[in-house]
């Protein structure tokens, strides 16, 4: 299947380019930029380790408006006030659109989705048909904390109940896109507040472990609250979890249930699914982000009862399983099970 990729030289649009290099499924042949609209790719800077790959060097960066009629799908690592009506005009051409971007998460028809979460809520693509009218789709993937944070409430949801969630994040400069911060914001410096972060980790995740039912998404009635930070790492976000569960828990059977959990993509065998989505390590002092950073897998530790909650500490890649991975892993659930 051929695919473009928008916002293609952002640093979520070179993850996308780094990850579907031979990609058994997508065929990258149409990048889209506005300010490098003309170039040749190899032309831009690359900002990610390594060099360009060699296989997107000579296609050259055009308008989204010269999207071909031959590209079945568009990733969309576009800012949210663009992606706002580009998105959807390219759903109203019969594109697939799966989009990192925040500008539709949270309405209605439009599935917010982590395939090992919520795979059944492409259910609403249903209604989106019918109210829309698009000859296409638009897919949309959650914010990085919110992917990395729902993929352990999910086992511990389905095993105990949960009542109540405080999420503490330790978010990664990557996280600001490039070029991020400036250095001496940063550097030797935690910064106590992400400005939008914290309230799109509550409603995603409200909507994410929402119930669909009678054509729309019931949202979860947990109680979730969140603090974000921004933190001098490169990559990975780390987030020290508390959640109220409704049956009392023994650490032994949460170890368990999470590291038994699997989803739809594993039992597909999606190509960018990690044979298993949560790692749990028993070390006291890890995870970290230094030796612990996993593509797309989340790694779990410090797991252990304090008062009558449920402690832990996650850290995930907010790039790639947080963001470019994130959709690619959205695309091939999609072209699966459509």
């Amino acid at each position: 299947m051929k695919v473009g990729i928008l916002g293609a030289t952002g640093s979520v649009g070179q993850q996308l380019i780094h990850m579907l290099d031979c990609h058994p499924t997508f065929e990258v042949t149409q990048l889209f930029g506005k300010k490098s609209t003309g170039k040749k790719y190899g032309d831009v800077d690359w900002i990610l380790p390594g060099n360009t790959p060699s296989y997107v060097e000579d296609i050259k960066i055009c308008s989204p408006s010269e999207i071909s009629h031959d590209v079945e799908l568009v990733f969309s690592a576009l800012p949210p006030s663009a992606a706002e009506s580009i998105e959807v005009e390219l759903a109203q051409k019969g594109k697939i659109v799966i989009s990192n971007a925040s500008a539709h998460r949270m309405e209605e028809d439009i599935p917010l989705l982590i395939p090992e979460v919520n795979p059944g809520h492409l259910d609403l693509l249903r209604v989106q048909a019918k109210t829309r009218k698009w000859k296409g789709v638009l897919i949309t993937n959650p914010n990085c904390s919110t992917i990395i944070l729902n993929l352990v409430l999910k086992p511990l949801l389905d095993a105990y109940g949960i009542e109540k969630v405080i999420a503490v994040t330790l978010q990664a400069v990557s996280g600001a896109g490039y070029p991020g911060l400036p250095s001496l914001d940063i550097l030797g410096n935690v910064i106590p507040y992400i400005k939008g972060e914290e309230e799109k980790l509550v409603k995603e995740t409200s909507k994410i472990l929402g119930t669909f039912i009678d054509g729309r998404i019931s949202p979860s009635r947990i109680e979730i609250s969140a603090t974000c930070t921004r933190v001098p790492t490169i990559d990975g976000h780390l987030i020290n979890g508390f959640v109220q569960t409704v049956h009392d828990v023994e650490i032994e059977e949460v170890v368990e249930s999470l590291q038994n959990f699997s989803g739809v993509p594993q039992k597909l065998n999606l190509p960018t699914a990690p044979e298993r989505p949560i790692r749990v390590t028993s070390k006291v002092d890890r995870p970290q982000t230094r030796f612990d950073l996993d593509p797309m897998a989340v790694v779990v530790g410090r797991i252990r009862k304090i008062n009558n909650m449920l402690a832990f500490t996650i850290l995930g890649h907010n790039t790639m399983r947080g963001a470019a991975g994130a959709s690619i892993l959205n695309a091939e659930l999609f072209k699966v099970v459509s």
